[in-house]
């Protein structure tokens, strides 16, 4: 599945960063000042959402797309009351990735069909957009 989203997103931007770990995820935003994170909810160590919450502090600006296999509609709530701008499940990847990145760079939030929840209010729009 990590080679199909790399595909999917080095088809439509410049360039894809890969990381393996939570301790890379910072590093990587801390260094590169990145405009989006597609990041794998599995990717958590310690299985709460406190990294998430570090990353929105870390990178204020930063549009976060979450992927994961649940979809219980308590998940991709708590996921966007922790600071996601959006939430994929991973069935869905091929068809919702995409319009996730254009909602989250218009300044929009993208929960999936059927949540439920008070999500946080949206982030400014992106400043740049991706290659054509």
């Amino acid at each position: 599945m990590t080679e199909g989203v790399r595909g999917l997103l080095e088809a439509t931007f410049d360039t894809v960063v890969m990381v393996a770990d939570e301790k890379s995820l910072f590093q990587a935003a801390a260094r590169l000042e990145p405009l989006l994170a597609v990041v794998d909810l599995s990717l958590a160590q310690r299985g709460s959402l406190a990294w998430l919450v570090r990353l929105r502090a870390l990178c204020p600006q930063l549009n976060i797309i979450v992927l994961s296999v649940h979809d219980e509609p308590n998940v991709c709530r708590s996921v966007m009351e922790a600071g996601a701008n959006g939430f994929v499940l991973k069935r869905a990847i091929a068809t919702d990735l995409l319009p996730a990145i254009d909602a989250v760079a218009a300044g929009e939030l993208f929960p999936p069909d059927g949540t439920q929840g008070n999500p946080p209010q949206p982030q400014e729009p992106l400043k740049s957009t991706p290659r054509d």
